[in-house]
């Protein structure tokens, strides 16, 4: 038979792509198209996505590198002083959010944080003595993300906070996140003043003790398991966390109220007030579970989104831990106040791990209220979830929204997904003020710049070896 008699035997079937003119114009024929979403992949990356997909190593090292981020099982196993748990990064240094950033080039909310960590540990009197020592260099600023840690906004850490210590189970990386201050004026926003500074002393004479004693007697907490039921019961686990935070007050009340009788009220009263108090534990969660996939040469799976104030940094798992950067965005959002744009800090925080590993703006459909948050309708947050199948790897066999039939939430950012739909990452998040010492002014949704993902895709075709050499297939190819 031949095509054109082919034709002849029935209707045509039409599949139409790219613009929706022409797929109108048959609709209103009566003709039954089948649309076909199509996107331009993104600009000056043909070549280097050419070579990347014909990589022979990379379809198996993508499915290990997803395979280890989707069976990781955080476990939560203590909460420790950073002087103790990070010995070595934090001696004469501060760890903060984001890729490396010098403090010339730091933002506002970062600047502040720092000042305000610089008088909590007593090297400074005041504010002035303190941005004069940092300006000077007498304190080394290290990223989070490089030493097994991660931070909410600034994410600071110096010596005297305290951190929940992390470890998976399934392949023993340990990771660890500060505990949450809780909402408006707070150091990871940017904040100093006396009351930022008590609240941060009573953390590390009672909150941090309290809770590493009740956790020792309670024992390690799941929570991959606990995170999964949060997400059943409407939060996303990025700025949504009133769920998990309930579930996880209601974990170790017992224990707190054996460990620290004449304490535990207060300590139990704190984390109720504080809806975002298991964030913190969500995202060294996360970063446990990302830690799990970095290093498989070949992938192009992204095991890190980060962001500093002034840039916005991804890590890749095929390309050790090179940062590729872009200018960070400001977030486009519901504003506090009288606050508004012009307010408005670029975005800040290690807290794009929970995108990273498939919570936050990537389980949005499984959260319905936090749409009164970031601004939107329900079905916003719904397609933007459906639109993150588009650039991952795989479906999380453990978090899963019900609403979507109980699908796995999107997980396993792929560089080239992103460069052949043009589609970026969505990200959910808080909005610093600009000026030091504001704190929080709203929350929004940002876009991640493409100029950190087209960087990183050219790193990778870089990488990849001639699969001839010499006439013979290499041992790279053959792998």
């Amino acid at each position: 038979m031949t095509f054109l008699s082919a034709l002849s035997q029935g209707p045509p079937r039409v599949v139409t792509a790219g613009a929706g003119l022409l797929d109108e114009a048959l609709a209103a024929q009566a003709v039954p198209t089948t649309p076909v979403a199509w996107r331009p992949p993104l600009p000056g990356t043909a070549d280097a996505l050419a070579r990347v997909l014909a990589d022979p190593r990379r379809q198996a090292a993508n499915e290990l590198a997803v395979r280890r981020l989707t069976t990781a099982r955080p476990r939560l196993v203590g909460v420790r002083r950073a002087s103790e748990a990070l010995a070595g990064p934090l001696d004469g240094a501060f760890l903060h959010a984001g890729p490396p950033i010098t403090w010339e080039r730091a933002s506002g909310p970062m600047r502040g944080a720092l000042v305000g960590a610089m008088m909590l540990e007593g090297r400074a009197g005041d504010e002035h003595e303190a941005a004069r020592r940092l300006a000077a260099g007498e304190v080394a600023l290290r990223p989070c993300h490089e030493h097994g840690a991660v931070g909410p906004m600034a994410g600071v850490v110096s010596p005297s906070m305290w951190l929940f210590e992390v470890r998976d189970e399934e392949h023993g990386g340990t990771a660890y996140c500060s505990l949450n201050e809780g909402l408006g004026k707070v150091l990871r926003y940017g904040a100093y003043g006396p009351e930022v500074l008590e609240r941060l002393r009573w953390m590390d004479e009672v909150l941090g003790p309290v809770l590493a004693a009740a956790l020792a007697a309670a024992g390690p907490l799941d929570l991959r398991a606990l995170a999964a039921q949060a997400l059943q019961m409407g939060d996303e686990l990025h700025n949504r966390n009133r769920a998990a935070t309930s579930l996880l007050l209601r974990a170790l009340a017992p224990a707190v109220a054996e460990a620290a009788p004449d304490r535990a009220a207060q300590v139990l009263r704190f984390i109720d007030g504080n809806d975002h108090f298991f964030l913190n534990a969500g995202m060294a969660a996360a970063k446990a579970a990302t830690d799990a996939a970095r290093d498989v040469p070949g992938s192009s799976l992204v095991v890190a989104m980060a962001r500093n104030g002034t840039d916005f940094g991804v890590q890749v798992s095929g390309l050790g831990g090179r940062w590729f950067t872009g200018p960070a965005g400001v977030p486009d959002g519901l504003y506090l106040g009288s606050y508004g744009p012009a307010d408005a800090n670029p975005d800040i925080g290690d807290s794009t791990i929970t995108e990273t590993a498939g919570l936050g703006g990537f389980a949005m459909a499984a959260s319905p209220a936090i749409v009164r948050f970031v601004g939107g309708e329900v079905a916003d947050a719904v397609r933007a979830t459906l639109s993150m199948y588009e650039i991952t790897l795989a479906e999380h066999p453990a978090y899963q929204i019900p609403g979507l039939g109980f699908r796995g939430t999107p997980v396993g950012v792929d560089v080239t997904l992103v460069a052949r739909t043009g589609l970026l990452p969505v990200v959910n998040t808080g909005i610093a003020g600009r000026v030091p010492g504001t704190g929080q002014v709203g929350a929004g949704l940002v876009k991640p710049p493409v100029e950190a993902f087209t960087a990183a895709l050219l790193a990778l075709a870089d990488e990849v070896s001639d699969p001839f050499e010499n006439g013979h297939i290499s041992t790279s190819a053959r792998q």
